[in-house]
């Protein structure tokens, strides 16, 4: 069973058809969460769905299962699934290759007359991206709980449309209660990393989620002129906010190989050649997949926003204001489902490591209700979200390959 291989001529053809929906001059996509253009992709991709003999369910956010019959209904299915919403200026295959993937599993089960124990099921998550609706992650949060169904209907992009009406818009507005008992989740992604190309492996068998912390930090000093303030008489807010900022990358260093740090977003008052600046705002995220060492790292930049507060790190006390954003807990995967993965890579001579994500994806959330582990594939030099993100048509289908694998296995040890 684990040399049963999917048609991969196939699969590419069917991402390319479903990048004609939104096609960007540049070669990417941009079918935004609920617009026609969604709802377009959604008709496409269901419509084949249906052809694959799947039958298929809208739930009231307007999340998408197809399944396919097993030997044992009774049994909870063995889902795959993504998203298919992108960025304003997204790819072609984030998101969409896990969907299409999942479809090119069940159509190469049909090709062969194979049935599994468990059903199977395909899963097109809403509004994943969050590019134009937030939350991000929007229909696998509800489903997983995270999010009232309410809160999600309610939502409105910048000219107002909620998302309740533009699900009705587009002729997606289910009326299946979300939620529902899933045996297993396996999602399959483009990497949007660099890791796999550099290391020159096909295939990653994640085993976890980087867990993170996101802040908005204030430092306060007082403007003053640039002339005439004597450099130890100074209050200077961007000065004390540097020493934060070079901190955030020492922590990720020093916390590695899971350590991550960034500072995102900077903005500087009064922003003016000749005035020192009395007061920074800027943004930190700080990722690690060991909750512990997550939380290590959390209390070492605290400590480092008191002693720049108290003066110890510049020589002048300024006030430095931490504002806790947001919070995702480590979320490690399913040793079981990851051992499927890593065996069917082996078994078909795939290159292969073990890989973390960093990002968040739907599966993140499934996580929490469901056994659930992912399948990467490279991506051309990590680049995602950009219309030029690329990948290579053997290592897309080679993922595929270890999705079929992986599932039919799970599906079958199901009894």
């Amino acid at each position: 069973m684990s040399m049963l291989a999917i048609n991969g001529e196939r699969l590419w053809q069917s991402l390319m058809d479903l990048a004609a929906i939104g096609a960007t001059p540049k070669g990417g996509n941009a079918r935004l969460a609920l617009t026609a253009l969604d709802g377009q992709g959604r008709d496409l991709v269901t419509g084949w769905m249906r052809a694959a003999g799947l039958s298929v369910t809208v739930d009231q956010v307007g999340n998408i299962f197809a399944r396919r019959a097993g030997r044992n209904n009774a049994l909870a299915p063995v889902m795959t699934g993504s998203h298919i919403d992108t960025q304003p200026t997204g790819g072609k295959f984030d998101g969409c290759y896990g969907v299409l993937a999942g479809l090119e599993v069940m159509r190469t089960l049909n090709d062969h007359g194979i049935t599994t124990e468990a059903p199977l099921e395909v899963a097109i998550w809403t509004n994943e991206e969050g590019s134009r609706f937030v939350p991000v992650m929007m229909g696998s949060g509800v489903f997983a709980g995270v999010f009232a169904l309410q809160t999600a209907l309610s939502a409105t992009d910048v000219a107002g449309k909620r998302v309740a009406d533009e699900l009705a818009a587009i002729g997606y507005a289910g009326d299946a209660e979300v939620g529902r008992k899933v045996g297993a989740y396996f999602e399959a992604h483009i990497e949007q990393g660099p890791v796999l190309e550099a290391e020159g492996n096909v295939i990653g068998v994640v085993t976890g989620s980087l867990g993170l912390r996101w802040y908005d930090v204030t430092v306060t000093g007082m403007e003053a002129h640039a002339g005439p303030t004597p450099m130890p008489l100074r209050m200077d807010a961007l000065y004390g906010a540097t020493f934060l900022m070079q901190e955030v990358i020492r922590i990720a260093n020093d916390f590695a190989p899971h350590g991550r740090g960034t500072v995102g977003v900077v903005k500087v008052h009064p922003s003016s050649r000749n005035v020192i600046p009395g007061a920074v705002t800027f943004t930190v995220d700080l990722r690690h997949l060991d909750p512990v060492r997550l939380a290590a790292m959390d209390a070492r930049f605290r400590a480092a926003c008191a002693a720049v507060a108290d003066g110890t790190t510049t020589g002048a006390a300024l006030d430095v204001v931490v504002q806790d954003v947001q919070y995702f807990a480590p979320t490690p995967f399913a040793p079981e489902l990851i051992r499927h993965v890593r065996q069917e890579a082996a078994a078909r001579g795939y290159s292969h490591q073990d890989i973390v994500t960093g990002a968040g994806h739907d599966a993140v959330y499934i996580a929490g209700v469901a056994p659930t582990a992912m399948i990467f594939v490279p991506c051309k030099d990590g680049i995602s979200h950009n219309e030029i993100e690329d990948a290579k048509p053997e290592h897309l289908e080679a993922g595929a390959n270890v999705l079929l694998g992986a599932m039919v296995a799970q599906a079958n040890a199901s009894a």
